[in-house]
């Protein structure tokens, strides 16, 4: 008997003694999602990468049943399934100087890594999210992905270079053009107890524009 999907699934979640709903709440999809796996069929491949990371497997395995079942112990050296591509988490500081350097990273250089489509451009990166200005939409530990080559438009969210040479991630908001011909704009956060920041009143660059967003759940203890 040729093995299912559900087949290579389930063993996983018994191992951590999740259920469907805890399962779905975990990745971030319906519970109706989850029981269409179990009644014969799959994940598209966002979400099965996102059920591979959540319990450990290879998202290549999960998929087809081919490869090694386990996620590699060094995650910068495992392979992407096909039509698949490795991004590197990297550092707010390494995400300041991708306007400035050439090359700000290296492939490696990231202190995790996340598997995508291979849609974005090769400097395209992972953030992880800090703090809590970006509640309720984005949770600390939360992962973004810029894009360094594509333009910002009004309400996208953007990493953009601060006065210290860091990343910070904020929305978008387009407030004209200033007496030097160039366009002033918002950084805006999301929770109301933070400032707002204006390219005209302190030194601001775009460095990227968020192309995805994956969340981290909380778990249960």
């Amino acid at each position: 008997m040729v093995a299912t999907y559900w087949d290579r699934l389930k063993p996983a979640l018994d191992a951590k003694k999740w259920g469907i709903q805890q399962f779905a709440d975990a990745i971030g999809v319906s519970y109706q999602a989850v029981v269409k796996v179990r009644d014969g069929g799959s994940f598209g491949s966002k979400n099965n990468i996102k059920a591979a990371n959540a319990l450990g497997l290879n998202p290549g395995w999960l998929a087809t049943g081919e490869g090694q079942k386990a996620a590699a112990f060094d995650a910068n050296v495992r392979p992407a399934p096909p039509g698949m591509r490795t991004y590197p988490v990297i550092s707010k500081i390494q995400a300041g100087k991708v306007k400035e350097m050439v090359c700000p990273y290296e492939p490696g250089d990231g202190f995790a890594v996340e598997f995508g489509e291979d849609d974005a451009s090769p400097w395209a990166f992972y953030l992880e999210i800090e703090g809590d200005s970006m509640l309720p939409e984005f949770r600390p530990g939360d992962r973004v992905l810029i894009d360094p080559e594509v333009q910002p438009r009004p309400g996208d969210f953007v990493a953009a270079r601060n006065t210290k040479q860091e990343a910070t991630f904020k929305k978008y908001r387009v407030r004209g053009i200033g007496e030097a011909g160039q366009e002033v704009f918002e950084l805006v956060p999301l929770n109301d107890d933070y400032p707002t920041l204006r390219s005209d009143e302190q030194h601001l660059t775009v460095v990227g524009t968020m192309l995805e967003h994956r969340r981290k759940f909380r778990r249960q203890k």
